[in-house]
């Protein structure tokens, strides 16, 4: 025990020279850096306030979780419906927990994702806990099977949760844990004592799952314990924190290749008999989707770990059409991402629906669901990137022909025409318009006039088109749906005085849709029905 000259513990000053000088002399030239300072309780720190708490003002319903995933994850409708629930289920009864109202004998809703790799399950378990606002955490079973992991070294899992609340203790308590690949901790069959591989796991992970406390630091954390000493000289001794499971929700996935034959397998002896109906033909997945819990213990599950994932959600896998509508329409599609890197060198970038849908076909080739996405787009646009940067070419279309054959589509475009780039320009305007129309419900539609000057302002302030239409129509939705509102009109057409002054234009067709008897009409020559009506 170090002690400074009066006789006493030392302060967190000189315990942190000593500490240094102790490590000077074993480890030369390591210095450590002072700890941070920690927040007294009740201090604006740590603690967060009930009625600050999301999770306190949880009012969403099922329909409204969907409707948010919808944004993100296309298709897999069912399994929506059954994490929506299952979600709204639990943190109702952890808000119903934190007003003092605990259902005494609630099970916890953890839910069980089986589907092929690729289908969204991270991506729809990632999107809720960013609609909550709780903290998430992602790990690979195969991390826990690689490695050994037993005993207490699952639990830092919920040591990660911790981290993830900014060491709210409160909030931690009550986030997510998602565990991918879980099927590869099912116990090996024929194995002769502990499968710290498998059985050892799920035993350790059970633990988890029920309601359980875990310490914040590691026993094995040197900087935590070195912490812990650091609170014992400045405020006294203090019990260990620790997180407590309850409230936390578990949720596993995994592909579970070969459950199928085994569940198939048990529908065939159950009909085996006079009664015996003639079976219609399903498909792998269709099969999984009967799987009962006496499956999964076939499988090499225990009937305590599986008893405690009492939600079953079955991800479908993704056909042609599914990942078409994925890059057309899912807000985190990767065209997004490739528009963003080929604008970072001030390219604008044009995909065509039918380059969308090559794009679909060669990912449905690879046969890895979503990712594959990637991998397609990283085989075509890889010559592109490295390519186009150092040219002068600014804009370029994505079409079938490009994705078909990608050198023969760069060279010709390095060697394009004004004409061709001046027609992709007026492409990019009457797609803005397209998804604009798409995003909120109302049709817009440029003249051709209208067109042409927003490609002539473009080019003159040397601009990206999107980048102009995005500004000079910032406020647009705002009018137009203030003009549907009053008058119904939901069609209206964008001509040349709407481009130069779309503030006062609007503004005139907004004023004159209050007197309007009748719909609103689109722009004539900057005034437009607008002004036409009475």
């Amino acid at each position: 025990m170090m002690h400074n000259t009066l006789g006493g513990p030392p302060s967190p000053e000189e315990f942190q020279r000593q500490l240094n000088e102790l490590m000077r002399q074993h480890l030369s030239g390591l210095r450590l850096a002072p700890f941070p300072p920690r927040p007294e309780p009740g201090g604006g720190g740590e603690e967060t306030r009930l009625e600050e708490d999301p999770i306190f003002k949880f009012d969403k319903k099922p329909r409204d979780v969907k409707a948010y995933l919808d944004r993100f994850v296309i298709r897999q409708e069912e399994a929506k419906k059954v994490l929506s629930v299952a979600l709204c289920d639990h943190y109702h009864h952890v808000r119903l927990a934190l007003e003092g109202k605990e259902q005494p004998n609630y099970a916890k809703q953890n839910i069980l994702l089986v589907g092929p790799t690729g289908v969204g399950k991270t991506y729809l378990i990632r999107s809720l806990a960013d609609l909550i606002g709780v903290p998430f955490v992602k790990a690979d079973a195969t991390k826990f099977s690689e490695t050994g992991y037993v005993g207490g070294d699952v639990e830092d899992l919920v040591r990660e949760l911790y981290r993830r609340a900014n060491h709210d203790l409160r909030r931690a308590q009550y986030g997510i844990i998602y565990i991918d690949e879980i099927d590869k901790i099912a116990a090996a069959p024929n194995v002769v004592g502990r499968d710290v591989s498998g059985r050892g796991v799920q035993t350790n992970l059970l633990k988890l799952m029920e309601e359980t406390e875990v310490p914040a630091r590691s026993p094995n954390d040197i900087a935590g314990q070195l912490q812990a000493l650091m609170d014992l000289t400045q405020r006294g001794r203090k019990g260990p924190e620790v997180i407590n499971t309850k409230h936390i929700l578990f949720i596993v996935s995994g592909a579970f290749t070969g459950l199928d034959k085994i569940v198939s397998r048990r529908l065939r002896e159950a009909t085996i008999g006079f009664a015996a109906k003639a079976a219609k033909v399903e498909s792998d997945f269709e099969i999984t989707t009967h799987a009962q819990t006496r499956d999964f213990i076939e499988y090499g599950f225990e009937p305590e770990f599986i008893g405690r994932l009492p939600v079953r959600v079955y991800c479908h896998p993704l056909d042609v059409n599914d990942l078409f509508n994925i890059l057309r329409t899912s807000e985190g599609s990767i065209i997004r991402q490739y528009e963003q890197t080929f604008a970072a060198y001030g390219i604008e970038v044009l995909f065509q629906d039918d380059g969308l849908r090559r794009i679909a076909e060669l990912a449905a080739e690879e046969q890895t669901g979503a990712r594959g996405l990637m991998t397609v787009c990283e085989r075509v646009f890889r010559e592109f990137k490295f390519e186009l940067p150092s040219t002068r070419v600014r804009r370029f279309v994505v079409d079938r022909a490009v994705v078909d054959r990608p050198a023969e589509a760069l060279q010709r475009l390095l060697a394009a025409s004004a004409v061709e780039e001046h027609a992709m320009l007026r492409e990019l305007v009457r797609e803005f318009a397209e998804r604009f129309s798409r995003e909120h419900g109302l049709t817009i539609r440029f003249t051709a006039a209208a067109a042409e000057r927003l490609v002539a302002l473009a080019q003159e302030q040397g601009r990206h088109v999107r980048e102009l239409c995005a500004e000079r129509f910032k406020d647009l939705q705002f009018g137009l749906k203030l003009i549907a509102q009053n008058t119904g009109r939901r069609e209206f057409e964008i001509d040349v005085p709407l481009v130069e002054a779309p503030d006062k234009v609007l503004s005139e067709w907004v004023v004159a849709s209050y007197r309007a008897p009748s719909p609103v009409g689109a722009a004539d020559g900057g005034a437009g029905s607008a002004q036409d009506t009475p």
